[in-house]
């Protein structure tokens, strides 16, 4: 299958069990994982991956996202690190994998958008300027990772 918008990407994504969701946003956030350093998001993403992951799994990983994510936050007032804010939404992608399923909530919709804002962070903090063709670049990985992860 081309995917070729947001909206057949999101309309497939929601379409998917929760197992699914969370395989295929891990897959998303490897894409940008090379643009955080801190290793708990690595390993929640291990589990996430992982087939049979229990629920308390999940629970550890969520928390080991997010309290990456927390310390890589920006506090209002102070000037923006760029480079950490990428980190921050590599790990706020990472919590998106392991965050407790809602029937109305696309985790790994969610996981997409955070590792496009961290792709586009890292163009900042780069001192590239940021051009559309980045931000498509990643949108385009993430169709196809999603069309290769449906095509199984």
């Amino acid at each position: 299958m081309n995917i070729t918008n947001d909206n057949e990407f999101k309309a497939i994504l929601a379409g998917l069990d929760i197992s699914r969701q969370r395989k295929v946003a891990a897959a998303f956030v490897e894409g940008v994982l090379s643009l955080c350093s801190d290793p708990r998001v690595n390993a929640a993403i291990d589990i996430v991956k992982r087939d049979g992951v229990t629920e308390l799994e999940l629970a550890a990983a969520y928390q080991m996202a997010n309290t990456a994510r927390v310390e890589s936050f920006c506090p209002c007032g102070k000037e923006i690190d760029w480079r950490i804010q990428t980190g921050h939404f590599v790990a706020k992608a990472a919590l998106d994998c392991a965050k407790p399923a809602k029937e109305d909530v696309s985790l790994a919709w969610d996981a997409a958008m955070d590792a496009r804002i961290a792709r586009t962070c890292e163009g900042i903090a780069s001192g590239e300027t940021i051009e559309r063709r980045e931000v498509e670049r990643e949108v385009g990985n993430q169709y196809r990772i999603l069309s290769d992860f449906i095509g199984q």
